[in-house]
């Protein structure tokens, strides 16, 4: 296996210049596209990274994965690790790539592993319900 390309991608730990913290959501957290509830956990991480709205991070095991199409988008953060993404067909094209994940998180922020994350203007809503 060729490890070039992993060399040239930067890591970088959150610290006092970019905090990163990671907290279990209050509540119950739902998101919603064209009726239907896509994901619904007590179990969301809430992911508050400077410079950036708080992120929900919600359990895979907590999403219908059915209604999930994993697409050929990629990205990568120095702070979290290589990004893959999802779109929720039954949103139409408003939510394509409307999901990300880090399946192989960094180090300091292993909690999101496992997880799914919502881009707020490519779903109905995302709920936080106390």
């Amino acid at each position: 296996m060729d490890n070039t390309l992993d060399k040239c991608k930067e890591i970088r730990i959150p610290g006092p210049d970019h905090p990163i913290m990671i907290s279990p959501a209050e509540g119950k957290v739902r998101v919603t596209v064209a009726g239907k509830i896509v994901a619904e956990s007590t179990q969301a991480l809430r992911l508050e990274e400077k410079g950036y709205p708080p992120v929900y991070y919600l359990p895979r095991d907590d999403a219908d994965m059915s209604l999930l199409v994993r697409t050929t988008q990629s990205t990568y953060c120095p702070y979290k690790g290589d990004c893959s993404y999802y779109s929720i067909p039954i949103g139409g094209p408003k939510s394509e790539n409307a999901v990300w994940t880090y399946e192989m998180p960094h180090e300091a922020v292993a909690d999101i592993k496992e997880h799914l994350a919502f881009y707020p203007m490519r779903v109905d809503a995302i709920e936080v319900i106390t």
